[in-house]
């Protein structure tokens, strides 16, 4: 079920790279490097930004789009499948700019270091699945830019709790460094840990209800992540449809992978997985004690889906 459930796209891991597309007039200023003039002087304490264009009229540019999460939910797979999309440029690591001290204090321009050169038609992407359950982020993506669009992937919150552990628990193994079984974590006095983080990553109606403080309903599209995996291509439209975006990705972009168990890509004749990493098997885990954690998580789905207007189909 693991495969299912983690298993998706990733297109290999490539260099950024200038794009080529036809050339731009890169003394026609355009809107969205306007915009961005105006953000950077509203946040920047100095004025002294550089703008990086290109000769070809592609620059790095503040992001028009964040998935802001949520963590093992899917984001990679997401991003990946999106980036199919001629029109959307994405940034290929985690930035951590929200939420990471470090980052944030590097300033606006930093940011926009990190992102890939881009066209001004393109949307910029980036993605960091931190910022969902950071409880300063959404204050300073919303300083930043009001219209910004968000996206947010989620799955069944306790697979998503054993999808955590895991994760953890080999990166523990790759260093060889024990790490404590997830019963260790589960369990505290006899009784289900509420204080295992894992499980408070899981609370998504706690970490919504922060997020529409500052952005309402329709700035934040929720993609399900259970069935991005089992059926991805009408997840992607609807993804497609909120960033309006032209229709560019189709069913054949998409093919089942008997040997492993789930969706792969498939763009310009070449066929791509992703990285081993994911996908791996979650830890036995006793019946009555899974079934405790699916009840504890009964009354915090249902918040979740009374404040989106909208149900998922979650234990």
């Amino acid at each position: 079920m693991a495969a299912f459930l983690l298993g998706a796209v990733l297109l290999i891991v490539q260099p950024q790279i200038v794009p080529s597309r036809p050339a731009i007039n890169s003394n026609a200023e355009t809107s969205s490097q306007s915009v961005q003039r105006e953000l950077l002087k509203k946040t920047s304490q100095k004025n002294d930004f550089k703008e990086s264009i290109h000769s070809n009229g592609s620059c790095q540019q503040l992001p028009q789009t964040i998935i802001i999460g949520v963590r093992k939910g899917g984001t990679r797979a997401l991003l990946e499948m999106l980036s199919l999309h001629p029109d959307i440029a994405a940034a290929e690591s985690e930035v951590h700019f929200f939420d990471w001290e470090d980052h944030y204090r590097n300033g606006l321009q930093w940011y926009i270091n990190q992102m890939p050169f881009s066209y001004p038609h393109q949307i910029t992407v980036e993605k960091t699945p931190a910022y969902f359950t950071s409880p300063k982020v959404p204050e300073r993506v919303y300083n930043m830019n009001q219209s910004m669009r968000l996206l947010l992937i989620l799955r069944d919150p306790s697979e998503r709790v054993l999808s955590d552990y895991t994760q953890v628990f080999y990166n523990h193994m790759q260093k060889h460094k024990p790490y404590p079984s997830i019963e260790q974590f589960l369990i505290k006095n006899g009784e289900l840990n509420v204080d295992y983080k894992a499980i408070n990553r899981s609370l998504y109606y706690i970490h919504m209800q922060n997020w529409l403080k500052y952005f309402p309903l329709d700035h934040i599209h929720i993609v399900d992540g259970d069935r991005l995996i089992k059926d991805p291509f009408p997840e992607i439209e609807k993804v497609e449809r909120f960033l309006k975006l032209s229709p560019q990705i189709n069913a054949s972009n998409f093919y089942f992978n008997k040997t492993k168990g789930f969706y792969c890509l498939r763009d310009s004749g070449r066929e791509r997985c992703l990285h081993e990493s994911k996908g791996r098997a979650h830890p036995q885990v006793d019946t009555r004690l899974l079934e405790k954690l699916q009840e504890y998580f009964h009354e915090p789905n249902k918040k979740f889906f009374e404040l989106v207007g909208r149900t998922f189909d979650w234990h």
